[in-house]
């Protein structure tokens, strides 16, 4: 289903916003909006977008998650470096 990546993207982003529910709804001409519910009441965040203009947008949201680099990680990326 298109919606996967989408659906995907929302839980995310609820995962990373504690204390606030957003939603996602899906208009008659198969666009995205993203919409907050407070106190009950759906607030819409964005404007209708396309698939992947709303995964995009949706990532952004919200507070962002730092990869996490390991030892090996740091070693594997200093060696990719060229050297002159």
């Amino acid at each position: 289903m298109r919606s996967t990546r989408a659906t995907a993207a929302v839980a995310r982003l609820n995962q990373r916003s504690a204390g606030r529910h957003y939603v996602m709804v899906i208009t008659s001409n198969s666009l995205f909006v993203l919409r907050e519910r407070v106190e009950g009441v759906d607030k819409e965040v964005s404007e209708p977008l396309a698939l992947d203009d709303f995964v995009r947008f949706v990532n952004a949201q919200g507070p962002q998650v730092v990869p996490r680099v390991t030892k090996n990680d740091a070693a594997f990326a200093r060696q990719l470096v060229k050297k002159n």
